[in-house]
């Protein structure tokens, strides 16, 4: 892969040494949004598209990082108490700091980055980074953490070096990924199995509405609190429920006349995209992409709708889809209020997707959207240079 024989190229030029190189998968979730924090399922899948971690030890007990994307270098020592700073140099930062709260010794390390996943298309990046660092550094220094205790280390690094206060979903994926298979992860107990998604005739394409989160993070966290206001009152009859993964329809529509309009409707989406999840995953062991495109659409319905995440942009993306040939289903993806629709798309038709999703979009909106080609790849690993492909 060129990118990968760039990178080592590059290595040499600045470090004059043969390194490790790490790749580290973006992510796609295909259904089940919203549904983490309120201990639910996701649906996961890495993606073809991945950030590079080339490594290689030094004598000095210096860790130095020079990041392709920026054309910056940092140097920090990894035995000094680390804090966070600002800009990209926090995730790997984090990473070091909380493998070294877990009682691992890291030494002196020459570091290179790079990727080709797109910054803020809701295929999560930053996960990706940390993973592909954190990885490097168990393989460099024989470190012995599992992949599931990696996944933990990079969501604590978002959450005190970064200040994104994210669920493991997108560091679990990335570490986690099989080629061929999504992973049905169950956000209370983090058990997971991995579902078959084998449709070679079809590729995921992302469209970009080219609205940035900004509201996301506000409107996040009052989803959530409303998510809890209808737990709190359900709570009132049935004792043993500790959030909305342990509420059916009936439970909910018993407490209607209880819940204000705007909850109930936050609470509604959240318990019927549980059952699209679980209805989904049957789909797929079946093979019904028919099926399964339609519980997608469904969705997009309810967060638009009854969560009230979308936005005008995402809504027109969603719906333009379903009149063009080859489509199996199209949804917005991620926090809402921006980034990409998620769209499977038959392999012959996927050109002509773009073309009229991009021509019709243009017109409506004076931009056109970014459309990115994907397919389901394997999770984090060191990357052979004489094999990979």
């Amino acid at each position: 892969m060129a990118i990968v024989e760039r990178l080592r190229k590059k290595f040499r030029d600045l470090y004059g040494q043969e390194p490790i190189v790490v790749a580290a998968p973006g992510r796609v979730n295909l259904i089940g949004e919203h549904t983490d924090y309120n201990e639910g399922f996701v649906l996961p899948g890495a993606v073809d598209k991945r950030m590079y971690v080339a490594i290689a030890s030094q004598a000095e007990p210096e860790i130095t990082i020079y990041a392709n994307h920026f054309e910056e270098s940092f140097s920090f020592n990894p035995e000094h108490a680390l804090q966070p700073v600002s800009g990209w140099m926090n995730y790997m930062l984090g990473v070091t700091h909380h493998i070294k709260a877990a009682g691992k010794t890291i030494g002196g390390a020459q570091v290179l980055i790079d990727g080709d996943i797109p910054v803020g298309a809701g295929m999560s990046s930053s996960a990706a980074l940390c993973s592909a660092y954190g990885f490097a550094l168990n393989e460099l220094f024989n470190l012995g953490l599992s992949r599931m205790e990696l996944a933990f280390i990079g969501q604590k690094t978002e959450h005190t070096f970064v200040g994104v206060k994210c669920g493991i979903m997108d560091q679990f994926a990335s570490l986690h990924g099989k080629s061929g298979h999504v992973m049905k992860l169950d956000c209370r107990s983090l058990e997971y199995e991995y579902i078959p998604f084998d449709f070679p005739d079809h590729k995921i394409v992302l469209v970009n509405s080219m609205v940035t989160h900004s509201l996301a993070g506000s409107e996040y966290n009052v989803r959530r609190q409303q998510c809890e206001e209808g737990v709190s009152i359900i709570k009132k009859t049935y004792h043993n429920i500790n959030s909305l993964r342990d509420v059916n329809l009936q439970m909910l529509q018993e407490h209607q006349h209880l819940i204000s309009p705007v909850v109930y409707d936050r609470c509604w989406y959240v318990v019927t995209e549980k059952d699209r999840l679980l209805n989904g995953c049957d789909a797929l062991q079946h093979g019904d992409l028919e099926a399964f495109g339609k519980l997608m659409i469904a969705t997009h319905n309810g967060l638009s709708k009854q969560y009230a995440v979308s936005c005008t942009q995402l809504d027109f993306l969603a719906e333009r889809a379903g009149y063009i040939k080859g489509v199996a289903g199209s949804r917005m993806m991620g926090g809402g209020f921006g980034g990409c629709t998620i769209n499977i798309v038959q392999t012959e038709m996927v050109d002509t997707f773009k073309q009229q999703i991009q021509h019709a979009f243009e017109q409506l909106f004076q931009v056109t959207p970014e459309v990115y080609i994907t397919q389901i790849e394997d999770g984090t690993h060191v990357v052979n240079s004489e094999v990979y492909h």
